[in-house]
């Protein structure tokens, strides 16, 4: 039966995972540990200088989180710490270098000799990356795992997922509408409007000529890293890709697609990753993704298929969906841009380590294997941002945030703009008039401190730029297909071993009942393990 077959498949088996300190990394590693304590060897690939360093990260950023508390609970904290030393083996790696750029020998040739499978979660998930970063990381790190898992000789399979933290998503299929298809990306399909086949090699060497050229010209770092994101934005756009991230990463597919030879390889693309559905416990979730911009050098998150803008005092933040969920119990968050009428596509995170599970355990070994998994809702059970917004007011005034100084907060219904043109309109009625006036305050007093025009336009026209960023993503029509999902869910369905509690891989999202998740298990979920910490 396939859901005994999961556990039983688990047993015995040495793994390794790559980017094992990412939201989902860390499920599916706590998931495997509590349903298969028989697992062989977990090989957790980290970034850190050595092997003590790995292990003390993997300890602080993932085992000893609220996440591993059912583990702990259910079988001791002193079994537990006997559990992760008999069967975690720390990698201090980088999937950007060959053989991770492990130095030992020795464990180099014994994670060759006893891996079975490689699950690839590593991934660096800004928008707007330094294409020499994503093209390093994205595109050939994969390859880079997919040469690593060849070396395997017991190597059963590849498992590749097509995002870290939080999600993002099957929009590697680029800016495309209608229903999207579960089916491998084939270079040669893909030309530009000249007409030009992609070439990942050529692509690697502009940058690397780029590069050269701006060292050569002793061009500051800040100018170095500005034009390099500029440079991802171009070669993506030029191939019909709305950003770096997803390009880089379409083009990783790619390459493993082509290099896998006979290693069964299979692609996972969820969508947007929310908390946990029930497993370990409902709600965990782990903090949220924004940037204060002005205040902080990251990079614009892909860690949720959308994202929004808003203004606070001298502060511009950019948004991820649960940020905007927080900013607007906060009452903070007065006006973003979205098709109430789009489709959030979005799936628990612990749906995804089942579904990660499951595919692994039929394919592992297979001949000729090349599947790709869209895993995400919108086909079977789609949810609206309209949806979500009534459902955020209704739980936020019957249950309302404080504030400091333990007032409640009260809540309005948020502007909804649902065009660019009228987005536009908006920033200049209300932020770009009055700063004229802020201008010619400052023309007319010089002497006052600090350039507060220069310094508020800025940050307007970075939300402008970051808004057009992600245009294609809050008003995108796409729906993603999941026959091969579906058709996955329902062999393990039909022969599953059924227990108290249900499924213990359930990645059926017709299962879920969206407002009942957000109201009672989600946004209960970023209060307490995100706001509250």
């Amino acid at each position: 039966m396939m859901e005994f077959n999961c556990v039983q498949f688990l047993q015995n088996k040495t793994i390794l995972v790559t980017g094992a300190t990412g939201f989902l990394a860390k499920v599916f590693v706590e998931k495997i540990l509590r349903v298969q304590p028989n697992v062989k060897k977990l090989y957790l690939v980290v970034r850190a200088s050595d092997s003590e360093a790995a292990m003390k990260r993997l300890r602080a950023e993932v085992f000893e989180k609220d996440l591993f508390k059912v583990l702990r609970e259910n079988i001791g904290e002193e079994n537990l710490n006997t559990l992760l030393s008999e069967k975690v083996v720390p990698v201090a790696g980088d999937i950007s270098t060959d053989c991770f750029g492990v130095k030992d020998s020795n464990l180099r040739e014994r994670m060759q000799k006893e891996i079975d499978i490689v699950v690839n979660v590593a991934a660096t998930t800004n928008f707007d990356e330094r294409y020499d970063v994503g093209l390093e990381i994205n595109t050939f790190g994969a390859l880079n795992v997919l040469n690593f898992a060849k070396k395997c000789v017991k190597a059963q399979l590849l498992l590749h997922v097509s995002t870290v933290v939080y999600v993002s998503l099957a929009y590697v299929c680029g800016e495309k509408s209608g229903l999207l298809r579960e089916k491998p990306f084939a270079m040669e399909e893909i030309r530009n409007e000249a007409g030009h086949q992609l070439d990942i090699n050529f692509e690697m060497d502009l940058m690397k000529k780029r590069l050269k050229e701006l060292h050569d010209q002793d061009c500051s770092d800040e100018d170095i890293t500005l034009s390099m994101k500029e440079l991802g934005m171009e070669r993506a756009k030029l191939h019909g890709w709305p950003n770096t991230y997803v390009f880089t990463k379409s083009m990783g597919e790619m390459l493993i697609g082509n290099h896998r030879e006979s290693l069964p390889l299979v692609i996972i693309r969820p969508t947007m990753i929310t908390s946990t559905l029930s497993e370990p416990f409902p709600g965990w979730i782990e903090g949220l993704r924004h940037y204060e911009l002005g205040y902080s050098k990251g990079g614009i998150t892909s860690g949720v298929k959308i994202a929004f803008v808003i203004i606070s005092g001298s502060k511009i933040i950019l948004l991820t969906v649960d940020s905007v969920i927080v900013a607007y119990g906060k009452g903070v968050l007065k006006c973003f841009l979205v098709d109430v009428n789009s489709v959030c596509d979005m799936i628990p995170v612990d749906m995804v380590a089942n579904a990660m599970i499951t595919a692994t355990a039929t394919h592992a070994g297979g001949s000729g294997v090349h599947m790709v998994y869209h895993v995400g809702s919108s086909h079977q059970n789609p949810v609206t941002f309209g949806e979500i917004h009534e459902i955020s007011v209704r739980y936020f005034t019957k249950s309302p945030l404080r504030s400091r100084n333990g007032s409640l907060i009260a809540v309005s219904k948020v502007r909804l703009i649902s065009t660019m043109a009228l987005f536009s309109l908006y920033m200049t009625l209300r932020f770009k008039l009055p700063l004229q006036l802020l201008k010619l305050i400052d023309i007319i007093y010089p002497w006052r401190s600090g350039d507060k025009y220069g310094d508020k336009n800025h940050k307007i026209n970075m939300v402008m730029r970051l808004v057009e960023l992600y245009e294609p993503y809050v008003l995108f029509k796409g729906i993603f297909d999941d026959r091969n999902t579906k058709s996955l869910c329902a062999n393990q369905k039909e022969d599953e071993t059924k227990t108290s509690k249900g499924s213990m891989f359930d990645f059926d999202p017709k299962g879920i009942n969206w407002g009942d998740y957000l109201t009672s298990v989600h946004i209960p979920g970023l209060i307490t393990h995100v706001l509250k910490k």
